[in-house]
């Protein structure tokens, strides 16, 4: 794309660049019914910024930051008749053998920082201030494992965007919701015992990397596509259409539990939508990734990522947010170059 084009993209994203954190919290939520509960959600979304300063205050070093994301049903509540093209929520997926979920969620709160008592205390605070007028769907505590290896032992988010291909990947270039962004959320939970039983080749051959030093693998011509291959989307000319992932491990080993938050932003919802039919669907139909054996999808939810601008223009009552959005800098961060 023609870098001029991001140029004119607004500064004021939120923190979808937010380098890979140490700690991290995934809350989705869902607003209750009536005038009351959405008054209350307003407040809060003008009150998010704020939050952040007054919790990364304690320490810089902790790189506190928080992205809001806003599911298709609370943002027609919020802004009726205006909502982003591709904004729905998230399409379920049968495959010939697994499936992928859709389950509710109208606010999404991705908290990041170099230490867990931040993410538990801003955690604490918008819950505190939420209150009553939403209930939580989904809290997940994500830990950075190793050397940002995933709990099956393999480097996770080697493909993501860098530099200025980032902004290509993840934000929208252009329209009335420029810099705004997509994300998609699934949580997963591993067959840790099933997937040890797999001599290190089998796993190497399912991923489509090494295991030890994460080198690509190529599986041209081979009856069974990877994981790498399955989750890599081309456009036309076939160039790769790449999406931020910020996946990160979770679980509890005394309850049995191990498995992988898969977060994407994208400027484009439907490479995001692709790539996960060509996992559980398969490619050809009925091949489909073979690391879907050994993790299952419990949830999925998609949400809208608004500039701050638009986040402090949903936070006013519909009359005072008809008026256009001064630029701001509400502290939840901005992509960098």
């Amino acid at each position: 794309m023609d870098q001029r084009a991001w140029e004119r993209v607004p500064i004021e994203a939120q923190s979808v660049d937010a380098p890979l954190s140490r700690a991290a919290v995934f809350l989705v939520l869902e607003v209750r019914e009536g005038e009351a509960a959405l008054a209350q959600i307003r407040e809060v979304l003008g009150a998010v910024g704020d939050l952040v300063k007054n919790v990364g205050f304690r320490d810089l070093g902790g790189r506190l930051s928080c992205v809001v994301g806003i599911g298709a049903e609370l943002w027609d509540r919020l802004s009726p008749g205006a909502r982003p093209a591709e904004l729905h929520p998230f399409t379920p997926i049968r495959g010939p053998v697994h499936s992928a979920p859709s389950t509710p969620g109208d606010l999404l709160f991705h908290l990041r920082a170099e230490r867990e008592d931040m993410t538990f205390e801003l955690e604490r605070q918008l819950l505190d201030q939420i209150g009553d007028a939403a209930r939580v769907i989904d809290e997940t505590v994500g830990f950075r494992y190793f050397d940002a290896r995933d709990l099956l032992g393999f480097v996770d988010g080697t493909a993501n965007p860098v530099g200025a291909e980032l902004p290509e990947a993840a934000l929208i270039a252009d329209g009335d919701f420029a810099g705004g962004s997509y994300v998609v959320v699934q949580k997963y939970v591993h067959d840790m015992a099933g997937w040890a039983a797999l001599s290190t080749e089998r796993q190497e051959a399912i991923m489509g990397r090494t295991k030890l030093d994460n080198i690509e693998l190529d599986d041209d011509g081979a009856p069974q596509l990877s994981h790498k291959s399955l989750a890599t989307i081309e456009d036309e000319t076939g160039g790769e259409l790449a999406i931020l992932r910020d996946n990160m491990p979770f679980g509890r080993p005394g309850a049995g539990e191990f498995g992988t938050y898969f977060i994407g932003y994208a400027g484009r919802l439907w490479v995001i939508e692709q790539m996960l039919e060509r996992m559980f669907v398969g490619v050809p139909e009925g091949a489909y990734d073979r690391l879907l054996d050994f993790s299952t999808a419990l949830t999925g939810s998609t949400f809208f990522v608004p500039t701050v601008a638009m986040l402090e223009a949903l936070a006013e009552p519909p009359a005072a947010a008809a008026q256009p959005p001064a630029d701001s800098s509400l502290g939840i961060g901005s992509l960098r170059d």
